[in-house]
């Protein structure tokens, strides 16, 4: 049978009214291909170019056979950075919605404790960076026992960024009978020798890559390295892009280049490694939904991170892997839209053979703007740096459209439960278990969503009913 809609892949309907409402409805190749696979339990690799569809190719399966009864983690996901970490966790707490499904992400820079106190809730899927997860194992903060599912995303990265050695005692600390998916563009040494040892058997799926440039526009253009910053100057006034990503090897020469656009005006921000991480968070959120056009970054917004219709991508400094070329340039010409990539070639010229050979397109040489031409594009570009950004709809905002989270201020100090929120909500007239979504408990607060558009008639009825035999103070939470 040719499957060509998720409805034909036997999917339950808290999963597949998730995917509805997401505004998923035909499967890409590499989905098609991999979510039988993963319905027979069967270990998996997978080499799918970006913006491909992965996550959600290894997130719909692994969601819909979730037993929810079980309060230990079923699924481990790991990945390179803490952005892809992040993302992953959105995708399937979305898919997951309405299997109430918990997903807790965990990764460095930020306080081990909070996570703590999220682990030791009911959680079924567990997102992270190695080195985190390592940790959270060793101080026996992460129960592996029940673990069903382990996907490696960006394998051939995490191998790059030296977590072989974690890799090992992780697949080494799991318990057997799991199933195994490992997501890589390359397969390098090491990551052959983890296919042997730890996986059964693999099936093997390989989407032919489609080559980038008959929807990514891909020029080059020649500067020194006194002049590279004029140049980006310039070649933004011309392109005037809507949305641009600028690429550059350092964090100091983020800094450099972030510091130089903001003097000049320009609506951006910056982000690399050495900065917080909520910071970090907060920057990609606002960047995706449209409050500033410009980021300038290292590579760590150069893999798995999707944002929508990003026109412009700048190559500040060639990278020195030719591999991360491909991911840095994947950020625009997305879901078979058009794209433009650009790169200032200075001193590092000698990186541009390998690159062009793997990206299958030599790099077109073209002439930088004349001061003509720049001050005849400035009043168009000067028009858009001076009108407010039109923020782009949230996505999946039709997932989101028909729920309401609600605060209750009692938490685990008062010994509050999530069966004490649920017999209370139950005993509202027209609410059922299945109107009840994600129940969080910290030690003062609880946080419940209201699923099926039920949100306020159940704040109304809880401003007069008892939860855990007392009148509670309950609102809606801001998020």
């Amino acid at each position: 049978m040719n499957k060509n809609k998720f409805k034909d892949y036997n999917l339950s309907e808290p999963v597949q009214r998730a995917l509805t409402l997401m505004g998923y409805d035909e499967p890409t190749e590499v989905q098609k291909q991999s979510i039988p696979v993963l319905q027979r339990d069967c270990d998996l690799i997978i080499k799918s170019e970006t913006g491909s569809g992965k996550t959600a190719a290894f997130a719909i399966p692994v969601i819909d056979a979730i037993d929810w009864d079980e309060n230990a983690p079923q699924v481990l996901v790991l990945t390179p950075t803490r952005e892809l970490a992040q993302q992953v966790r959105e995708e399937m707490f979305n898919i997951g919605r309405f299997k109430r499904m918990k997903v807790v992400a965990v990764y460095g820079k930020t306080p081990i404790k909070s996570q703590i106190k999220d682990l030791k809730q009911k959680t079924h899927i567990v997102t992270g960076t190695p080195g985190r997860v390592l940790d959270h194992i060793k101080r026996e903060t992460l129960d592996l026992s029940q673990i069903k599912y382990l996907v490696l995303d960006e394998a051939d990265e995490m191998l790059n960024m030296g977590f072989v050695d974690q890799l090992n005692e992780i697949l080494m600390a799991l318990p057997l009978g799991y199933t195994m998916t490992m997501l890589s563009a390359t397969f390098p040494e090491d990551l052959s020798e983890i296919c042997h040892h730890y996986m059964s058997n693999p099936e093997i799926i390989e989407i032919e890559k489609k080559t980038t440039h008959h929807r990514i526009e891909q020029l080059r253009y020649n500067v020194s390295k006194e002049t590279k910053i004029d140049a980006l100057l310039d070649l933004t006034v011309v392109e005037n892009p809507e949305s641009c990503i600028i690429f550059c090897n350092t964090r100091l020469q983020v800094d450099t280049v972030y510091e130089t656009l903001e003097a000049k005006g320009y609506s951006c921000q910056r982000l690399h490694g050495g900065m917080e991480q909520d910071d970090r968070t907060q920057i990609m959120a606002k960047f995706k939904k449209g409050y500033f056009r410009y980021l300038v970054a290292t590579d760590v917004a150069a893999r798995g991170i999707d944002v929508d219709d990003i026109s412009l991508v700048v190559n500040y400094d060639l990278p020195e892997d030719s591999e991360v070329y491909i991911h840095r340039i994947g950020r625009t010409g997305r879901k078979d839209k058009l794209g433009k990539a650009i790169s200032l070639v200075a001193s590092d010229a000698y990186l541009l053979k390998s690159i062009e050979a793997l990206a299958e397109v030599e790099l077109k040489i073209s002439e930088l703007p004349t001061p003509e031409a720049v001050e005849a594009n400035r009043g168009a570009f000067n028009e858009r740096l001076n009108k407010r950004p039109q923020l782009k709809k949230e996505k999946h905002q039709e997932l989101h459209r028909d729920i309401m989270k609600l605060h209750i201020n009692a938490g685990k100090k008062t010994k509050m439960r999530a069966g004490d929120v649920v017999g209370a909500l139950c005993n509202i007239e027209g609410v059922t278990q299945d109107d009840i979504g994600n129940i969080s408990i910290t030690d003062v607060s609880t946080f419940v969503e209201i699923l099926n558009d039920k949100g306020p008639m159940v704040l109304k009825a809880l401003q007069k009913k008892p939860i855990k035999g007392r009148l509670r103070t309950v609102s809606r939470a801001n998020s």
